[in-house]
């Protein structure tokens, strides 16, 4: 029995940083450049995000090989500003778009990077290991209307629910 149980630990840890069908992560991320602050643009809601507005994540490598998040969003309803701070490190040996994430101790989940910008990195599309979390990220509080209309046409392609996407406003991109 005890081997089981350890046997579904290891597929549940594992499959949280697995890729969501038909995913591929970009190819030979530099985590240098990926560095520093990126603002949420649009998400598919999830219970961690819930609420929040004005959401960013400041990425910064460390000398440990690890990457520190640190994710900051404004509650409207608590109308002040919560945080949550975690770590990030490669999936595999090359350093793809394909992450893994904590911000619960040994518990990771999937972070794939699956567009980007890679002469400037000044936009990313991300998802986790299933089709339920979508992100756009930015360098910058707006984008354009076509970088926009790309990624809602990228992301239904994929398969994602663009319906249900939730678009951010930055009117005060100041945070703590």
């Amino acid at each position: 029995m005890h081997k089981i149980m350890t046997f579904i630990c290891i597929l549940f840890i594992t499959g949280c940083t697995g890729i969501a069908e038909g995913i591929k992560p970009v190819t030979e991320l530099d985590i240098e450049k990926y560095q520093g602050k990126w603002y949420e643009i649009a998400r598919l809601d999830h219970r961690f995000e819930r609420g929040m507005s004005r959401v960013t994540a400041n990425y910064a490598l460390k000398s440990d090989g690890y990457v520190e998040v640190i994710n900051r969003g404004y509650v409207d309803e608590e109308q002040n500003w919560k945080q949550a701070i975690g770590k990030a490190k490669f999936v595999g040996d090359k350093p793809s778009g394909h992450l893994k994430v904590s911000f619960f101790g040994p518990f990771y989940g999937s972070y794939v990077i699956f567009e980007l910008d890679k002469e400037n990195y000044q936009y990313a599309y991300v998802t986790s290991y299933n089709k339920d979390y979508l992100w756009l990220l930015s360098r910058t509080p707006y984008v354009s209307e076509q970088r926009l209309a790309h990624f809602i046409t990228t992301a239904t392609r994929y398969g994602f629910d663009t319906d249900a996407l939730i678009f951010m406003t930055h009117n005060d991109t100041k945070t703590p």
